[in-house]
């Protein structure tokens, strides 16, 4: 995204794939990312759950109710909503449970 300009996030079609089946733990989820440079950008997932393991990363929810388990962890399970803001460490193990499709903006640091 070139500087001084303005994207909507929460309207900018992200183009999905589907999860890699080893990740997934129930439902077909899809993924989808757009890069706006190195650092950030849009990621969305739809219904279903998967699991992950994240990356250095603060994000805000844009759109969609999920919930985020931490596996291995004596951390609570985060609800997702538009608003939230959450940052995650490199290394986490994550399992994703998305009720309603969520669009998160992120920062790779």
């Amino acid at each position: 995204m070139p500087a001084g300009t303005v994207t909507d996030a929460a309207f900018l079609p992200v183009a999905h794939e589907p999860v890699d089946p080893a990740k997934i733990v129930a439902g077909t989820p899809t993924t989808g990312t757009v890069e706006f440079d190195d650092a950030t950008g849009v990621w969305e997932m739809t219904p279903g759950t998967m699991r992950d393991v994240e990356i250095d990363e603060p994000f805000v929810v844009v759109a969609g109710d999920a919930t985020v388990d931490f596996v291995h962890s004596e951390l609570p399970s985060i609800r997702l909503g538009p608003g939230a803001v959450v940052r995650l460490e490199a290394g986490m193990n994550t399992v994703w449970t998305v009720r309603q499709t969520v669009r998160k903006v992120y920062l790779v640091l």
